[in-house]
C-alpha cells in the first residue's frame, strides 16, 4: 500500500468509528433517558429507530453527493453536521427535541459508511478488497465497542448527556483526518438528482416506520392515524416502483438488480440489518431494570459484541477467499445459535451468559459481513459500486429500524399478555400461598407484600417478553441462510 492509500484507509476507519459509536452509545443510556424524560419503553426506542430511519432514507443519496460535490466535500460536510447534532443531542431538554436531533444525526451520518466503502473500493485493486474491507471493518468494530463502554462510564459518572458530548472530540478528529487525506482538487459534476424517486422512497420508509412504531399504542387499524400512515406508505412505495422502471434516470438504477449476486445480497443485508442492533437495544433495559446492573457494567457487557467481531477478523479473509458463501452461512448460523441461547435465558441470567452470547453474535456478524460484501459487489465497478453501496446500506439500516420496532412491539404485547395470564393463576386463595416459603416469601395478606408480589409478576412477564424477542431474532437469522444457495462464488 502507498502512503496515500494508508491515509485514506485510516480516515475512512475513523469516520466509520464515529458512526458506529453513535448507535451503541445511545443504547446504553436508554433506561436513564427513559426516567429523565418520563417516557415509556416504546417511546424511548424512537431515539434509536428514528435515527436509523433517517440514516436509511438519506443513504441512497450518497452516490449523488459523491458525484455532485466530490468525496472530500461530501465527507467533510457530513462529519460537520453529524458532530453538531451530536452536541445538540446532549443539550436536548425534551424527548421530542432529542428525537429530532437524533434524526439530524442520522441525516448527516448516513453518507459516511457508503462513501467510505466506495472510496476504499475505488482506491484499491480488486484483489486487495477482502483485506481492505476487513481492515475497514476494524473501525466499524472499535466504534460499537468503544460506544457502550464510554457511554456507560460517562452516564454513570455524570449523566446520559455526556454519552453524546463524548462523540464531539472524535468528530473533530475525523474532520481533521478527512481534511488531510482526501484530494483537494477533486470536484463534483453537475448531475441531476431524481427528486421524485428520492421523495417517494423517503415518504414510504418514513410512513412505514411510523405505522410500526405507533400501531400498538393506537390499536392498529382501528385508528385513522394508522390507516392513513399505511395508505401513504403503500402509495409512496407504488409511486417509487413505477417511477423507477419508467424514468430515464431514476433515483435507483434498476439495472443493478439484474445482477443476481447483488439482488440476493440486498435481501441478505436487509436481514443482517435486522440482526445488527436488536440485542443491543434489548439488553440494557433487561439488565438495568430486571437485574439492577449499573450503566458501566452494561456498557462493558455490550462491548463483548466487538470482541466477537475482532475474533472473526482472524479468519474472515482466508475464509472468504476459500468459500465466501460458506463464510456467510457460518456467520448467520452463529447469530442464530446466539439468538436461541438468548431465548433460553431466565430472569437469573448471569454476566457470563450475556458476555458469551454477545461475543458469538458479534463473531457471526463480522464473519458474514465481509464475504457478503464481496459476493454482492463482485460484478459492480465505478459509479455502479457507489450507487450499489448506497442501496446496500440503506436496506441494512431500514432493516435495523423496522426490526427494532417489531421486537419492541412483540416485547410490549408479550409483557402485557403474560402479566394478565400470570395474575390469573396467582390468586391469594390458592393453596400455594398458605406457606410463605413456597410463595417466595411474599406476605400477600399485607398491602406491602401484595405490591411486591405484583412487581415480581411484572418482572417475570417482562422477562418472557424479552425471551420471545430473542426467539424472533434467532428465527430470522435461520430463515435467511437458504438464500445463499442462489448466489455464485466469485472467481
Amino acid at each position: 500500500m502507498s502512503f496515500r492509500q494508508v491515509l485514506i484507509l485510516a480516515t475512512v476507519q475513523l469516520v466509520t468509528l464515529l458512526f458506529g459509536m453513535t448507535i451503541t452509545i445511545a443504547n446504553v443510556v436508554l433506561p436513564q433517558i427513559k426516567g429523565a424524560m418520563s417516557a415509556t419503553q416504546d417511546q424511548v426506542a424512537w431515539i434509536i429507530t428514528f435515527n436509523l430511519l433517517a440514516t436509511a432514507v438519506v443513504t441512497p443519496m450518497a452516490g449523488w453527493l459523491a458525484q455532485r460535490f466530490g468525496w472530500r466535500r461530501s465527507i467533510l460536510g457530513a462529519v460537520i453536521g453529524f458532530t453538531s447534532f451530536s452536541l445538540l443531542c446532549g443539550l436536548a431538554e425534551s424527548l421530542e427535541a432529542l428525537v429530532f436531533y437524533r434524526i439530524g444525526q442520522g441525516l448527516f451520518g448516513a453518507p459516511l459508511l457508503p462513501l467510505g466503502q466506495a472510496i476504499l473500493l475505488a482506491s484499491f485493486p480488486r484483489h486487495q478488497h477482502p483485506l481492505v474491507i476487513m481492515l475497514w471493518g476494524i473501525g466499524g468494530v472499535v466504534g460499537p465497542v468503544a460506544g457502550p463502554i464510554l457511554g456507560g462510564f460517562m452516564a454513570e459518572a455524570f449523566d446520559w448527556r455526556w454519552a453524546f458530548f463524548v462523540i464531539v472530540p472524535f468528530g473533530l478528529l475525523a474532520l481533521l483526518g478527512g481534511h488531510l487525506a482526501l484530494e483537494r482538487g477533486q470536484r463534483g459534476r453537475e448531475i441531476r438528482l431524481d427528486w421524485t424517486g428520492f421523495l417517494a422512497i423517503a415518504v414510504a420508509i418514513g410512513a412505514a416506520q411510523l405505522c410500526l412504531d405507533r400501531g400498538g399504542r393506537q390499536d392498529w387499524f382501528a385508528s385513522s392515524e394508522i390507516v392513513i400512515e399505511a395508505a401513504v406508505a403503500a402509495i409512496a412505495a407504488y409511486v417509487f416502483i413505477v417511477h423507477t422502471f419508467t424514468s430515464d434516470r431514476p433515483f435507483v438504477d434498476p439495472a443493478l438488480l439484474r445482477d443476481r449476486n447483488f439482488a440476493i445480497g440486498l435481501m441478505i443485508i436487509f436481514v443482517m440489518g435486522m440482526l445488527s442492533y436488536t440485542p443491543m437495544v434489548l439488553f440494557p433495559p433487561l439488565l438495568q431494570e430486571l437485574r439492577g446492573y449499573p450503566d458501566s457494567v452494561v456498557g462493558s457487557l455490550l462491548a463483548a459484541r466487538g470482541i466477537g467481531n475482532w475474533l472473526s477478523f482472524l479468519i474472515v479473509v482466508p475464509f472468504t477467499r476459500w468459500n465466501a458463501k460458506l463464510a456467510v452461512a457460518v456467520g448467520l448460523g452463529s447469530q442464530a445459535v446466539a439468538g436461541f441461547a438468548m431465548a433460553s435465558f431466565d430472569i437469573n441470567l448471569t454476566s457470563f451468559d450475556v458476555f458469551w452470547t454477545n461475543v458469538l453474535q458479534g463473531f457471526g456478524f463480522g464473519l458474514a459481513y465481509t464475504p457478503l460484501t464481496v459476493l454482492a459487489f463482485t460484478h459492480l465497478d465505478g459509479d455502479r459500486a457507489t450507487d450499489g453501496t448506497a442501496i446496500f446500506h440503506m436496506l441494512r439500516n431500514f432493516g435495523s429500524s423496522i426490526f427494532i420496532s417489531m421486537t419492541i412491539l412483540l416485547w410490549t404485547r408479550s409483557r402485557a399478555e403474560n402479566f394478565a395470564t400470570l395474575s390469573e393463576h396467582a390468586q391469594p386463595a390458592s393453596e400455594r400461598f398458605r406457606f410463605a416459603e413456597i410463595a417466595g416469601g411474599f406476605e400477600i395478606a399485607t398491602t406491602r407484600g401484595l405490591l411486591g408480589f405484583a412487581d415480581e409478576i411484572n418482572r417475570q412477564a417482562a422477562m418472557i417478553g424479552y425471551i420471545n424477542a430473542f426467539l424472533l431474532f434467532a428465527v430470522t437469522a435461520t430463515i435467511a441462510t437458504p438464500l445463499l444457495l442462489l448466489m455464485r462464488n466469485p472467481e
